[in-house]
């Protein structure tokens, strides 16, 4: 077995989102290796979370995880590969 590094889009709940306070609690529930704002529109910024993790741990385990945090509306995986 080995690791894999995955992406994540994690869309707030809206244009007024706390996202330093998303990121904190981001970092509390995964190991990210790098968490990027990305702007969308009329403010809203999407969150991209660059992960690695064992493959045992499955990417369900991982993206449900990421849609328990407060203040997430969304959680859809990107690119996902095995290092």
């Amino acid at each position: 077995m080995g690791l894999v590094a995955a992406t994540f889009k994690l869309m707030p709940e809206g244009a007024d989102a706390d996202l330093a306070k998303i990121k904190k609690e981001i970092e509390s529930k995964v190991d990210a290796r790098e968490i990027k704002e990305i702007p969308i529109a009329f403010g809203l910024k999407l969150i991209e979370v660059l992960l690695v993790f064992d493959d045992k741990e499955g990417i369900g385990s991982v993206e449900e995880k990421l849609k328990s945090i407060h203040g997430i509306a969304s959680v859809e995986s990107g690119d996902v590969t095995l290092l």
